[in-house]
């Protein structure tokens, strides 16, 4: 049986220094992707924005600065007023061929679900969720062109 965790949350989308937009998201975990999280923006087109990256990756972006190339993060303490005043947040930037977003969310509610999928599949037990057999069987059943 796969399990999923889901958490929706709301993100600041940093346009500038001094402008940013609200962004309702949804972060994703499936026990049968163990080595993934799926985060989807929903920014009032018809459908949402999804990004599928590694969960190691958010996992050690909440305490570091982690990734590079089309996603990174970063915890970002707070500041003085303007800037993150009273609370911590991590950054998000992803970079796409159709563009480039910074995106920030509160620190806690992020480590908090990044801590839920920790103890549904600890690290380094992801590939016990795996069922190997099935997708090879899977992948040299399908028939060629289709």
């Amino acid at each position: 049986m796969h399990i999923t965790v889901e958490r929706e949350l709301e993100m600041t989308l940093v346009l500038s220094p001094e402008h940013s937009a609200s962004v309702p998201a949804k972060l994703l975990y499936r026990t049968d992707d163990p080595y993934a999280v799926h985060v989807s923006f929903h920014i009032g087109s018809a459908h949402p924005v999804h990004w599928t990256f590694a969960r190691d990756l958010l996992m050690e972006g909440v305490f570091r600065p982690s990734g590079h190339g089309d996603v990174r993060v970063w915890p970002l303490s707070p500041g003085p007023a303007g800037r993150t005043p009273g609370r911590s947040v991590m950054c998000m930037a992803l970079s796409s061929p159709e563009g480039e977003a910074l995106l920030q969310a509160p620190s806690g509610p992020v480590a908090a679900w990044v801590e839920r999928t920790l103890r549904l599949v600890p690290p380094g037990q992801e590939s016990a969720e795996l069922d190997l057999d099935e997708e090879l069987g899977a992948l040299l059943s399908e028939e060629p062109g289709v």
